[in-house]
């Protein structure tokens, strides 16, 4: 497949391992492996989007309302330290293991987190969760790569995981909302076990045990893990001290942690260029177009998340709608995902310049969010509605293209690492957004301080956009 940039020179068996080819697995075989796939996005979606409409009732009975933004902030963090990591290793010792191993953790840290009985053994519980939903995430959205090596053939079947992610992040606020309504906000967090469990049978049983090819005397880069896992965490962990409240009791150990960051991603560089199998191969961000498709990827993850965690905050407590309405107000958001993800499956092949769905994606997400500032307690539903699907329209037309784009980039053996760097700054995106949104809102008030995240939000969209005109991809078609 050709590029817009040179293919680089193919790895020697002595420095790389190249994953195995796909078995020759007839449709209905490939149609189960993929139902495994969207089973295990499913329980993804959930973990990250069910508890959201949760979250206002769950603060108040737990007397914590300071500490609101870190459930969602710790999450998204641990997920950013684990996404790259586990992707890498997905493609020196296969996805299925990582994939069965993500849902057992996720599903016991959600059943932890419905038994908590304070705010900071919630949001501990919830940083297990996003350790497994980091890892599910760096399995999942690789591997279709592994069964559809051709891009022209992985964008059409990629659909049916875009689909089930966004529908199951569509319905996770409503059902999240309904459940907590009639049971309690606890019984919220054991919707998400009970889809691990049978997303965990169907992974098991249907998605095919590719084993990659690798060089002799393998070793598992154990200090490039370590870098990585502290240039990630350290320094973001670090900025959410210096804005949180009460942070001049933090100072000293927020610019710790940031100085720690910065030298253990300085380290990182050269380690990664020594080492045979580096758990970050750096190749990935050789190309200009790598590089802008991560930074549009961070904007937009924060985008995403501002919106999916703290709608539901400015429905309920600001306008006064129950849980329940407010979850059913928040699904066109993410229901509309797939519906763009459809589209542009469709009118990608038929592109010279592909980035153009980009460019009309942040179009429609920049109004989706403009218009979001119209909303008062007095809006018609039918405006709610109509303004949040506009929103997630623009995000179907986003998200699966830094996939795939990304692994169009990459070489065959870097696959999976690539399509988690990018989830890893859609991530580090979405823990920065929570958290800045979080710390304006606990500092002013959440109508004032939605307000201009939402403002913001809207900026960031024509960043993106200019972003996307930067970016040049081949046709698919003609690869």
């Amino acid at each position: 497949m050709q590029h817009n940039q040179p293919a680089p020179a193919p790895a020697s068996a002595s420095t790389a391992a190249t994953p195995s080819a796909a078995p020759e697995l007839s449709r209905h075989d490939l149609l189960l492996a993929m139902s495994g796939v969207a089973a295990a996005l499913i329980v993804a979606a959930f973990d990250s989007t069910i508890v959201s409409t949760s979250m206002p009732r769950v603060a108040q009975e737990l007397d914590g309302k300071a500490l609101y933004a870190w459930v969602g902030t710790g999450y998204f963090l641990a997920s950013a330290i684990t996404i790259l990591i586990f992707g890498r290793l997905g493609d020196l010792y296969g996805r299925k293991p990582m994939m069965l191993a993500s849902l057992a953790i996720v599903g016991v840290g959600s059943v932890l987190a419905g038994l908590s009985q304070n705010m900071g053994q919630l949001i501990g519980f919830r940083v297990l969760q996003g350790l497994g939903g980091g890892m599910m995430i760096a399995t999942t959205f690789a591997a279709p790569a592994d069964l559809f090596p051709d891009p022209r053939v992985r964008v059409r079947w990629m659909v049916i995981s875009s689909a089930a992610y966004a529908f199951a992040s569509g319905i996770g606020p409503m059902l999240g909302g309904a459940v907590t309504q009639a049971l309690g906000w606890r019984a919220a967090f054991f919707i998400t076990p009970l889809a691990a469990v049978v997303a965990f049978y169907m992974t098991w049983k249907y998605f095919p045990r590719l084993r990659p090819q690798h060089a002799a005397g393998k070793r598992i880069d154990w200090l490039g893990s370590i870098l990585l896992t502290l240039g990630v965490g350290a320094p973001l962990a670090g900025i959410e001290l210096l804005i949180a409240e009460g942070a001049a009791t933090h100072r000293t150990l927020a610019l710790v942690l940031i100085v720690v960051g910065v030298v253990a991603g300085g380290l990182l560089v050269p380690v990664e260029r020594r080492v045979a199998m580096p758990i970050f191969p750096l190749r990935i961000l050789r190309t200009r177009e790598s590089r802008l498709l991560n930074l549009a990827g961070l904007i937009v993850g924060g985008i995403m998340f501002v919106l999916i965690f703290y709608m539901p905050l400015m429905l309920q407590d600001t306008f006064g709608y129950s849980p329940s309405h407010s979850g059913l107000l928040m699904t066109p958001l993410v229901a509309a995902m797939p519906i763009g993800s459809i589209l542009n499956a469709r009118l990608i092949p038929r592109q010279t310049n592909p980035e153009r769905l980009m460019i009309l994606g942040s179009i429609l997400l920049g109004v989706g969010c403009l218009l979001t500032l119209t909303f008062v307690a007095e809006s018609p539903t039918w405006w709610v509605l109509l303004v949040l699907t506009i929103s997630g329209l623009g995000l179907g037309f986003l998200l699966p293209n830094f996939t795939l784009f990304m692994q169009m980039l990459a070489e065959q053996r870097d696959v999976g690492a690539a399509s988690a760097l990018i989830q890893t700054t859609r991530s580090l995106g979405s823990a920065l957004g929570t958290a800045i949104v979080g710390i304006v809102i606990a500092r002013i008030s959440i109508a004032t301080g939605l307000r201009l995240g939402l403002a913001f939000c809207v900026a960031l969209c024509v960043v993106v956009g200019w972003l996307c005109t930067q970016i040049k991809m081949k046709n698919i078609a003609k690869s």
